[in-house]
């Protein structure tokens, strides 16, 4: 299943004041529209519709992210429609719609829009409406309205691809959001929970809130690999990227470095991207060989691609024989060269299995990874 992200960024939001549109000042570290892609990067492919005339500043922004800019209609119907448009040419089963000025938006209530779609075309996240609502005449209080039943809406809003875009083709325009176009078009639309910290910028005081939920949060991603490697005929062994003399060698497909694999696959599993079958196959005969810093260099590459940095790495080596102890420093050494850590970032240790098992009877070896990734 292929889901899109169709990010809007089109329009002027003068409300918020300031020299340029919302979506390209600085909020925190970086600027809105940044924070708001950098959360649907796991995505592909993804849209960012935006203003013929901000092209250049567009470009800038997403610079370094896998994003397709589309130069934006009159209207927020007109936008979307246009972003819609783009993704056609190879549709996706999926899009998700969201408003660039969200940049606080979070996993779970992205993750609650695409679960609904399992079960209608169409979900948008939203929270009851709980303070009491009146009506006003010339500044005074001219009644009161019911709030039960009532809902403030939030993006992403996400849809069956081709049910939004027929929506779309046929809608007159002018709508305020996307569930607007979908439920005009008899589209079943699923409530799915919303978040306060999803707020909008819209007045100048909301970049503080955003920035303090930004720049204060953190997502934390924990891995862990398990490989395992007999021993065969040779006269050294490769672990943790270190050359050990001993009797034999190990057998594998590369230079058989477990200590390596596992930690390649405690990275990629963080980052939800399989194992290192799934990027070095060992069907491709040039990876015969190899040797292992590619796999892990890659991993640890690929982290930072997300925006995530490496906080720490715990490698176990569980072995009879060669004794690890004496090398252990180097080999906290050589993954920190190639993980760009300081090697207080970095731990390798071993333990025997009491002779048991297939460690125990020194017929090769195994070992445990565990990896930490941060991003703010």
């Amino acid at each position: 299943m292929t889901i899109a992200a169709l990010i809007v960024a089109a329009g002027r939001g003068t409300r918020a004041g300031g020299p340029v549109p919302k979506q390209w000042q600085q909020l925190g570290s970086r600027p809105v529209a940044r924070w708001t892609l950098e959360k649907f990067a796991d995505f592909h492919p993804v849209i960012m519709v935006v203003a013929q005339d901000d092209m250049a500043v567009a470009a800038q922004v997403s610079d370094g992210l896998a994003v397709t800019l589309v130069a934006g209609g009159a209207d927020r119907a007109a936008s979307v429609r246009a972003g819609l448009e783009a993704l056609a040419a190879a549709p996706p089963d999926l899009v998700l719609i969201h408003d660039v000025a969200r940049p606080c938006v979070d996993r779970a209530v992205i993750a609650a829009v695409i679960a609904a779609l399992d079960q209608a075309p169409a979900a948008a996240p939203a929270l009851p409406v709980t303070d009491a609502l009146w009506t006003g005449t010339a500044g005074r209080v001219s009644g009161t309205r019911d709030r039960d039943g009532l809902f403030r809406a939030q993006t992403p809003q996400g849809f069956h691809f081709a049910a939004i875009l027929d929506a779309h083709r046929r809608h007159a325009g002018g709508a305020a959001d996307d569930v607007a176009v979908a439920r005009a078009a008899g589209l079943d639309v699923i409530i799915t929970p919303g978040d306060e910290r999803n707020l909008k910028i819209t007045g100048p005081g909301d970049f503080a809130r955003a920035a303090a939920l930004l720049e204060t949060g953190m997502d934390i991603r924990l891995g862990n690999g398990f490989d395992v490697h007999r021993f065969r005929d040779g006269d050294h062994v490769m672990l943790c990227g270190v050359r050990l003399a001993h009797t034999q060698g190990l057998d594998g497909h590369s230079d058989a470095d477990v200590g390596m694999h596992a930690l390649t696959d405690a990275l990629y599993g963080a980052l939800a991207e399989g194992d290192i079958g799934r990027h070095f196959p060992p069907s491709d005969p040039q990876w015969k060989g190899a040797q292992s810093h590619i796999f892990l260099r890659h991993a640890g590459g690929l982290a930072r691609e997300k925006g995530y940095a490496i906080s720490n790495v715990d490698v176990t080596l569980v072995c009879e024989f060669p004794k690890i102890g004496p090398h252990a420093d180097a080999m906290r050494a050589a993954l920190a060269e190639i993980l760009e850590l300081s090697p207080d970032q970095v731990s390798v240790k071993a333990t025997t299995s009491e002779r048991l098992g297939f460690t125990g009877r020194g017929e090769g070896i195994a070992a445990l990874a565990t990896a930490a990734l941060v991003r703010t």
